[in-house]
């Protein structure tokens, strides 16, 4: 059974910084590209970062410079460490063992003053 746990998300202030944690269980972490996404009210789901099983990363642009992506096989644990928050970063992170149907349930960042 494959389990997709993500957690970290919170209220911050603009400027502020957050790290998301993606626990993965059930599958041969090590080999699956990892990826986060995000869905802001009313619109559509989107990438925000990705990172292969080669530890290749991808950023939309809206984040360049600031969300790093990172995973630590050995744990079975995937990241993504967002810096200088934005308002407009408010959405639910989602995390996806990418090529497949696995995803976690969401964690809610809210960045507001």
């Amino acid at each position: 059974q494959v389990q997709v746990v993500e957690s970290g998300g919170g209220l911050v202030q603009p400027g502020g910084s957050l790290t998301l944690s993606c626990e993965v269980s059930g599958i041969i972490f090590s080999i699956n590209p990892m990826a986060w996404y995000r869905q802001a009210p009313g619109k559509q789901r989107d990438l925000v970062a990705a990172i292969t099983d080669g530890y290749r990363t991808t950023l939309a642009d809206s984040v360049q410079g600031r969300f790093s992506i990172s995973r630590d096989n050995a744990k079975k644990m995937v990241y993504l460490q967002m810096n200088s928050l934005k308002p407009e970063d408010t959405a639910v992170y989602y995390c996806h063992v990418e090529r497949s149907e696995h995803w976690g349930q969401g964690t809610q960042v809210t960045v507001s003053s």
